[in-house]
């Protein structure tokens, strides 16, 4: 067990200033590690300004691609997702809930299983050529870097979803990929209904996403145990948005004691970045802007992750 625990943030590349408020966080060295959403236009643009900046960086945090079926557009097209993007266009049109009914529809999951699998292709091979230009820049610079193989996890823990689950293992097989980490979005439930006092802080429907997300974590577990990977607690549901200095100091101890008990490492996951108005595109469903991308708690969450001590 590492004596720090993985600080990590999600969705580079889903803006510019998204990617500016993580950078910031990468200079200050407060993050381990970072996820990379690979099928926004901005994609490019805020490569770019990673790659420019690393030579100036305290250490190159791990980093992951993270798959995107909700969001953006499709990398494979829409010739060969036809289920999974809107119509007439390439913008990404099935949402969670209909790949989590498309897993128990037995006439539509064979056919969406297939449109998976050359998604996510499309996303790994996008997203790990990023990466090892991350990694080729900062050996050349000197600058620390950790990573070895493909690190993969997924927007709204998409990855989790039975179909996507097995779509993913599939395309990481077929392509023949050394993967050193697939995120457990399996986090302890208990460690929050300890303190009393948070209880009116947390909104109800992360419980719902903690429970149903904790059914589908032994399958993650399982594949750890056959790949020789680390076994993990997730921190992030629960408070998503809202993960302040003040409660994560007040529950840190008891999560990680936790995951010291159970033998497992602890990943925190934040989302620092704060969408811009002007960068609010079709490309991001309405609801999550408001909700989720262009709250304050953005910000408060970046504060937390530049503040607290570990």
């Amino acid at each position: 067990m590492n004596d720090r625990p993985d600080i990590h943030a999600d969705d580079y590349a889903l803006t510019i200033n998204t990617s500016e408020d993580m950078l910031a966080c990468m200079r200050a060295g407060k993050l381990n590690s970072i996820s990379i959403v690979t099928n926004m236009s901005c994609f490019l643009q805020c490569m770019e300004l990673l790659y420019e900046e690393i030579p100036n960086l305290p250490f190159l945090p791990l980093m992951s691609v993270h798959l995107d079926f909700v969001e953006g557009r499709s990398l494979a097209g829409r010739e060969k997702t036809p289920d999974l993007v809107q119509d007439g266009g390439d913008l990404m049109g099935l949402s969670w809930g209909g790949l989590f009914v498309a897993s128990y529809l037995s006439g539509k999951r064979g056919r969406v299983k297939a449109q998976l699998i050359r998604e996510i292709k499309a996303q790994l091979a996008r997203g790990q050529e990023a990466v090892k230009r991350c990694m080729e820049i900062a050996e050349k610079a000197g600058i620390a870097c950790a990573q070895k193989g493909l690190r993969i996890d997924s927007h709204q823990h998409a990855h989790m979803i039975p179909v996507v689950w097995e779509a993913l293992l599939a395309a990481v097989r077929e392509e023949g990929y050394a993967v050193e980490y697939i995120r457990n979005s399996k986090e302890v439930l208990g460690t929050f209904l300890t303190e009393v006092s948070l209880y009116k802080t947390y909104r109800p429907i992360n419980f719902v996403k903690n429970r149903l997300l904790s059914l589908y974590s032994y399958k993650v577990d399982r594949y750890y145990k056959e790949n020789g990977l680390k076994p993990m607690y997730l921190w992030g549901l629960v408070m998503s948005g809202r993960m302040d200095k003040a409660r994560i100091e007040k529950l840190y101890p008891k999560m990680r004691a936790k995951a010291a008990r159970d033998g497992r490492e602890l990943e925190i996951l934040f989302h620092p970045g704060l969408m811009l108005a002007e960068e609010v595109t079709d490309e991001v469903a309405g609801e999550a802007v408001e909700d989720f991308y262009r709250r304050g708690d953005r910000h408060v969450e970046k504060a937390a992750v530049l503040s607290v001590q570990w």
